[in-house]
């Protein structure tokens, strides 16, 4: 294994009854750990049960959470698309927090109907942008995504995907890399 790996928060950001999200994040999850240069931890936000409403006081849901986004180098978010955007416990979770996401860099893997979740991502690096996180540029989308998995949960046709997946990782870990290395220089100045 290769000295000091990135670690990877792959966020899970459906909390919906029925949700496609966990097939989906077992798939990524399960790519993400192939690797030797990452370690990575799966933040489920419908296990995680943050407070809808935002205080000074942070429950022990919130702590619970906190230390694990501070610890990642990198994130990647699993997002549906709803109504043409995301679902609101993830905008929860990026407002509960704030140094978290600081100078890291963050993929998404997106899903839904006709777009593939693509808008739900698009207004998600706006976002990410106000708190000072970097966004890749590409990321894994499924358009139609109950066509692509079989009913046990494995991804049909996986080459496409899993190039996909491989090539976003890649972008996370460069990046990952050289903002770990630049704070070890300097702070990052928010």
């Amino acid at each position: 294994m290769p000295e000091n790996p990135l670690h990877l928060a792959i966020v899970v950001g459906s909390t919906r009854q029925g949700r496609f999200a966990p097939t989906i994040a077992q798939w990524f999850a399960a790519q993400a750990a192939k690797r030797e240069d990452l370690t990575v931890d799966v933040i489920d936000l419908a296990k995680a049960r943050l407070p809808d409403v935002l205080s000074d006081q942070r429950s022990e849901a919130v702590a619970a959470v906190s230390p694990r986004l501070s610890r990642a180098d990198a994130f990647v978010v699993i997002t549906p698309e709803y109504n043409h955007s995301f679902p609101a416990p993830l905008k929860t979770l990026i407002d509960w927090h704030s140094q978290e996401w600081h100078a890291k860099p963050i993929g998404f893997v997106s899903y839904g109907g006709v777009s593939g979740g693509l808008r739900a991502v698009e207004q998600l690096r706006q976002i990410f942008a106000e708190m000072h996180a970097m966004t890749v540029r590409d990321s894994v989308s499924f358009a139609g995504v109950w066509t692509h998995f079989e009913p046990d949960g494995q991804l049909k046709n996986a080459d496409r995907s899993n190039r996909s997946a491989t090539k976003m990782l890649n972008q996370l870990v460069w990046w990952g890399k050289a903002l770990r290395d630049a704070k070890s220089k300097q702070p990052y100045a928010a």
